[in-house]
C-alpha cells in the first residue's frame, strides 16, 4: 500500500439486520477474521436486507473492501473526533435556584 493508491480485497461475511421493538440495528461481521481501519470503506454485495416488523434477518454475503491510502488514514485519524463533534446534541437549560 502506497501514500496515494488503494487495494481492494473481498470478505465473506455474515449480516444481521434486526426490526424489533426493543432492538433495531445492523451489523456486518466478517468471517474471515478482517479488520477496517479508519478511512477504508465497505460495500456488502447483493439486495438489500429487509426485515419485516418483529423479526431478525441474518444472512451469508460477501463484502468488498476498499482500503484507504495513508495519506486518507491519515486524514481521516486527524479529522475525525471534529465529525464525530456534528453527531452529539448539546442542551444546556437553567435551572438555578436561589
Amino acid at each position: 500500500m502506497g501514500l496515494l493508491t488503494r487495494d481492494y480485497e473481498t470478505a465473506p461475511c455474515t449480516v444481521e439486520v434486526s426490526h424489533k421493538f426493543d432492538a433495531l440495528h445492523a451489523h456486518v461481521r466478517f468471517d474471515n477474521g478482517a479488520i477496517i481501519h479508519p478511512g477504508d470503506e465497505v460495500l456488502v454485495q447483493g439486495p438489500p436486507v429487509m426485515a419485516p416488523y418483529g423479526e431478525v434477518i441474518i444472512e451469508q454475503r460477501i463484502a468488498r473492501i476498499t482500503r484507504a491510502s495513508a495519506i486518507e488514514r491519515l486524514w481521516t485519524r486527524m479529522t475525525g473526533d471534529l465529525e464525530f463533534m456534528e453527531l452529539c446534541e448539546f442542551s444546556f437549560s437553567e435551572e438555578a435556584t436561589l
